[in-house]
């Protein structure tokens, strides 16, 4: 009991709520296909709803758990199947870039399935964004409102930093609702997921990655701002500068960020390192 008290209040702190629908956890396995090739990074397992799927078709799966207490059940739970590995770890901070190591065979690929916490499904999505053509396909849930602007157009209310920069290095679906009544305890907002499929290459060709990250977020930094005074604002520049940089790129300085497509960031990019 000493163990599990502090354990339930990390889970109050992280926003996590176990997913128990089996239909749901059948469509988000179903998006990604593991096979017996496949290595399946499974991010918040919990109490196991998709772990179990995963470990019947998946050829290795690697289940990243904060939560000691449950942590040591799923290690309990899974015992007999020596290709399910439970491991300790925060999966903002985790080294997805080495775990093709633990491929079951090269031809492989490395799947990266996960109910996130709401209140850090953010920068897990980042991590795992950021790692590259590390990671072949993901199925990730988080909260709809959080998956829907990752999948977001431009011209949307929901289009912002997080969805340029995800659909850089990845191609990008919205592709199921889940209701509160999926998860015990229910939360109070719907959930949504996102199947992704990481790019070879960026979707358009920039100069500088770090610089092309570093534009989008001042853009969206302050998002009543017209575009040439958030990108001032966000990097701390004299206004006229970034007038000339936002027209070098060929696009209106009174113009939004909202509306600018990845082509029109990686112009602005390359006009702001020229």
């Amino acid at each position: 009991m000493s163990v599990r008290a502090p354990a339930r209040g990390r889970r109050r702190a992280l926003g996590q709520h176990f997913l128990r629908d089996e239909n749901v956890a059948r469509r988000i396995v179903d998006l990604v296909a593991p096979t017996p090739r496949d290595l399946v990074v499974e991010i918040g397992p919990g109490r196991g709803a998709l772990t179990e799927r995963l470990a019947r078709v998946g050829g290795h799966v690697l289940a990243l758990e904060i939560d000691h207490a449950l942590a040591a059940d799923l290690r309990e739970r899974f015992g007999g199947w020596p290709h399910v590995e439970i491991v300790e770890a925060d999966a903002r901070r985790f080294p997805y870039g080495r775990v093709r190591d633990r491929l079951p065979e090269r031809s492989g690929r490395v799947l990266v399935v996960g109910n996130l916490p709401y209140s850090v499904g953010k920068p897990i999505l980042m991590a795992l964004v950021e790692t590259g053509n590390a990671i072949d396909e993901m199925a990730l849930m988080l909260q709809k409102e959080v998956a829907e602007r990752v999948a977001a157009s431009p011209g949307k209310k929901s289009y912002g930093a997080l969805s340029v920069l995800t659909q850089m290095a990845c191609e990008t679906r919205f592709a199921l609702s889940v209701p509160p009544g999926a998860f015990v305890p229910p939360p109070q907002v719907d959930s949504g997921v996102v199947h992704l499929r990481s790019r070879a290459a960026p979707a358009v060709v920039v100069g500088d990655l770090r610089v092309f990250s570093g534009v989008v977020r001042a853009a969206f930094s302050q998002r009543r701002k017209n575009l040439a005074n958030a990108i001032a604002a966000g990097l701390r520049m004299p206004v006229e500068r970034a007038r000339v940089i936002v027209a070098t790129a060929g696009l209106d300085p009174g113009c939004r960020a909202e509306t600018l497509g990845l082509t029109d960031f990686a112009r602005l990019t390359d006009a702001l390192s020229s």
